[in-house]
């Protein structure tokens, strides 16, 4: 009896040992946790170095596409914190996802059909619209243009020539367009995105031609968030003394397309 105590006793002293050396590496942890903890974290929106930028930046335990013959997700796991807080006054949507739902992406045209009236030969003749876009995905939006064919006489192959401009204009460069001697039909640009070439409001282009296989032309577009950006389209014709008379007519297209 005496023996088997001893020995209980012994055994309860090396578990109490261990115990004992259990919670000094317990507290030693506990240490370690804090002084990790106490480390300041800086939200950081863009990584780079001589030879890469990242943006938007989002560190976690798994992200990408995946998909199978009936779905298709884009994910990514272990964000801090993500969804929508609010308080009076403010409201943010924390998370990657919520960079492409910032601003609902819209695309709007003020006028969808566009009446030169009667033209008078050696004399420009305008109209405009606007175009407005709305985009809130991480990597903004572009607009492009593109028309069926030239202005066309219903019904006939004779066309008001796209404008070469006073020098030299295509559907990819803009050039000044002020002599009226100069004959054709082509469009302007001025406000938010608008492509670089058109310098003021005398740069001018022809639209790119379907009917010769040309490729729309991006005439708008930003890498960055933005709501109700505007540009103001500026038709222009002009004709000749010997153009035939009659209704001539073309159908241009614009396609607005988010990025991400």
């Amino acid at each position: 009896m005496n023996e088997g105590s001893a020995t209980s006793g012994f055994n309860r002293s090396r578990l109490e040992s261990g115990l004992v050396r259990n919670l000094i590496r317990l507290a030693t942890a506990s240490i370690i946790l804090l002084i990790l903890s106490s480390t300041p974290i800086n939200a950081i929106n863009r990584m780079e170095s001589d030879s890469y930028r990242l943006q938007f930046t989002n560190l976690n335990m798994t992200s990408g596409s995946k998909e199978s013959s009936n779905f298709k997700i884009l994910d990514t796991l272990g964000q801090t914190a993500p969804g929508q807080y609010s308080s009076s006054g403010y409201y943010v949507k924390a998370g990657f996802p919520y960079i492409k739902t910032i601003i609902d992406f819209s695309f709007t045209i003020s006028d969808l059909s566009i009446d030169f009236g009667s033209l008078t030969p050696s004399t420009f003749s305008t109209q405009t619209n606007t175009l407005t876009v709305s985009a809130g995905g991480a990597g903004g939006y572009q607009v492009t243009s593109i028309a069926d064919h030239p202005l066309k006489l219903q019904a006939s192959s004779t066309t008001i020539p796209d404008t070469s401009c006073d020098s030299s204009c295509d559907e990819t460069a803009a050039a000044a367009w002020i002599n009226t001697a100069n004959y054709g039909f082509g469009f302007n640009l001025t406000g938010n995105d608008i492509a670089s070439d058109f310098t003021d409001s005398t740069y001018f282009r022809q639209f790119a031609d379907l009917a010769l296989t040309e490729s729309p032309q991006i005439i708008m577009s930003s890498a960055s968030v933005g709501s109700n950006r505007t540009a103001t389209v500026t038709y222009q014709a002009n004709i000749s003394a010997s153009q035939a008379a009659g209704d001539y007519s073309n159908q241009i297209t614009y396609a607005a397309i988010p990025t991400y």
